[in-house]
């Protein structure tokens, strides 16, 4: 996997890429009640604007973080890859949901929704924690189950199929097991 910074960020790009239209339109058909065509063409304002969020937060806070907190919990010595993987995909789930659940709320309920749609400050100031764990709820799972089943293992492809020969070699089976933060 990612053994460089410019691979790290290529990774974490290639998943934001695949994350954010998901997300986007999941968010989106929840607030407006169903998916529907008019879903979809609202829902591409907000793509960049979330793109850029969710790729700053996931190469600042997210992917770092993530891995710190997994590696406290699995020794990649003792396990598997892929329970590593796992243990490292739950983890930035667990950090980039909050954070971006929390964003997600100040842009939609707080510049939409008061900004745009005239909604009125003091609700959105008296309600910001409920909206906030809201979204929270409504995301977490299909962030978690979408991360772990199909986004991170068409990233992983994708990422493989781009970096194929740049990646290095392992020569033996005992020096797999001896995997670093960095390689990871």
């Amino acid at each position: 996997m990612p053994q460089t910074k410019f691979q790290k960020l290529m990774f974490a790009l290639i998943t934001v890429i695949i994350t954010v239209p998901c997300f986007v339109f999941y968010c989106s058909s929840y607030e407006a009640g169903g998916f529907n065509l008019e879903v979809i063409k609202n829902s591409w304002i907000f793509i960049p604007i979330e793109f850029v969020l969710a790729y700053l937060c996931e190469i600042f806070i997210g992917s770092p973080l993530s891995v710190k907190l997994a590696l406290k919990a699995i020794d990649p010595k003792k396990n598997d890859h892929m329970i590593v993987e796992t243990a490292i995909i739950c983890a930035t789930v667990g950090i980039m949901c909050p954070l971006m659940s929390f964003l997600a709320t100040i842009m939609y309920n707080g510049i939409i929704g008061v900004g745009l749609n005239g909604a009125p400050l003091n609700d959105f100031i008296i309600n910001f924690i409920p909206y906030w764990l809201q979204k929270i709820v409504l995301n977490f799972p299909f962030a978690l189950l979408s991360q772990l089943f199909f986004i991170q293992p068409l990233v992983r492809t994708i990422f493989k199929a781009i970096f194929k020969n740049k990646n290095i070699k392992v020569e033996n089976v005992s020096e797999e097991k001896e995997l670093s933060v960095d390689n990871i």
